[in-house]
C-alpha cells in the first residue's frame, strides 16, 4: 500500500464522501495502515484507500460478496480475499451511493455470519522447478524454506513464479538464497 499515503490529498472530497456513506452504515472507523478503516467488533470490514488513478472502497471479504452490479474489482490476480470498488470522481460515489450502502450492508451481513474466505493454501501455490533444483542442489535450503512462516513462503514463491524467464526466476532465486538460511522473509 506503499503508494497510498501520497494520493491522500488528491481525493480529500471523494475521502470524505466515501467516509459518510460508510459511517450511516453503523460500522466503527478506525486507522489502520494510514488509511480510514470500517470495522464491526473488531474485524475490518471496508477500508477507504487512494492510489494515483482512483481511489476506492476495499472490502476485506469482497470475495464472498454478491455482485449484482459487476463492480467489485480484484486488485490483483494474487489478492485472495479482498475486492474494491473504484472511483475516479466525486460524480461516481454520488451516482453510487445507493448501491454501496447496499454492498455496505452486504459486507457487514457476511461480517456477521463470521463467513470466511477459504484462502489458498501455501502448497497450493506454484512452485517453480528452479526453486526445486536449487533446493536438491542444496539442502539447507529447503529446510530453512520450510521453517518459514506461510506467509513468508507465499511471498517468496510470488516473487520467484512471476519472472516470466527462467533466467530471471534462477537469478531472483539466487538472490534470496541468503536471506531464506537466514530465516527471512523478503522485507525482513
Amino acid at each position: 500500500m506503499g503508494s497510498c499515503a501520497m494520493s491522500t490529498h488528491k481525493w480529500q472530497a471523494e475521502f470524505e464522501a466515501l467516509r459518510a456513506i460508510v459511517s450511516a452504515c453503523g460500522l466503527e472507523e478506525t486507522v489502520k495502515w494510514g488509511q480510514a478503516c470500517f470495522t464491526l467488533d473488531g474485524h475490518n470490514v471496508v477500508l477507504i484507500h487512494g492510489f494515483k488513478e482512483y481511489c476506492a472502497l476495499l472490502f476485506f471479504k469482497g470475495a464472498l460478496m454478491k455482485d449484482p452490479k459487476n463492480i467489485l474489482i480484484q486488485q490483483t490476480e494474487n489478492v485472495q480475499a479482498a475486492r474494491q470498488i473504484r472511483f475516479t470522481t466525486l460524480a461516481d460515489i454520488a451516482r453510487l451511493e445507493k448501491t454501496l450502502t447496499t454492498y455496505i450492508k452486504d459486507a457487514i451481513a457476511l461480517e456477521k455470519s463470521g463467513a470466511k474466505v477459504e484462502m489458498k493454501q501455501t502448497a497450493e501455490f506454484f512452485f517453480p522447478e528452479e526453486l526445486e533444483h536449487k533446493m536438491d542442489e542444496l539442502p539447507a535450503l529447503r529446510t530453512a524454506f520450510e521453517a518459514l512462516t506461510p506467509g513468508r513462503q507465499r511471498a517468496y514463491l510470488l516473487h520467484f513464479s512471476s519472472a516470466k524467464q527462467a533466467a530471471t526466476r534462477i537469478a531472483r532465486i539466487e538472490k534470496s538464497v541468503q536471506r531464506i538460511l537466514d530465516g527471512k522473509g523478503m522485507n525482513d
